[in-house]
């Protein structure tokens, strides 16, 4: 059976969603969040939800950025780890926050934490970055968006 390719058949949404995309990218860098930040954020939410092409697209531009293998192959495990920095944790938390919301909030403790490593609108921006990739993985997951081999 052939899925919808909800890109296609809904394309000015589809093309609303990009555009809420790179309004957010803009203005999270003119907050002065690095695309390595943003890149983070969008991986981890991808290995969340287990979404294939938006993990072969972010760890890509993860590497672009300048990105180590290492710190791509334990994301997932980046609080075990010291190799990220203390935006990025602030980041992270985040991202696993607004992607598990259903299982855990941030609290007023943790919520005042971030704001030791970044500022409100560094906060607001990173929880629509994560709000965007989610419902980019689950479009791209209903879709059943390809991930090819490289040549």
């Amino acid at each position: 059976m052939t899925r919808i390719s909800l890109n296609k058949q809904s394309a000015s949404v589809y093309q609303a969603y990009l555009d809420a995309a790179a309004e957010v990218q803009a203005r999270a860098k003119e907050a002065g969040l690095s695309q390595t930040v943003l890149e983070l954020v969008n991986l981890r939410v991808s290995q969340i939800n287990g979404c294939a092409f938006c993990l072969n697209m972010h760890s890509k531009a993860l590497l672009e950025t300048g990105d180590t293998v290492q710190r791509i192959s334990v994301l997932p495990a980046w609080r075990d780890t010291q190799l990220f920095s203390d935006t990025e944790r602030a980041a992270l938390e985040i991202a696993e926050a607004v992607t598990w919301i259903s299982e855990a909030h941030l609290d007023d403790d943790e919520f005042a934490l971030l704001r030791e490593h970044l500022t409100d609108d560094q906060i607001s921006l990173l929880i629509w970055a994560a709000i965007t990739i989610n419902a980019f993985n689950r479009v791209s997951i209903m879709s059943r968006f390809p991930v090819r081999a490289e040549k």
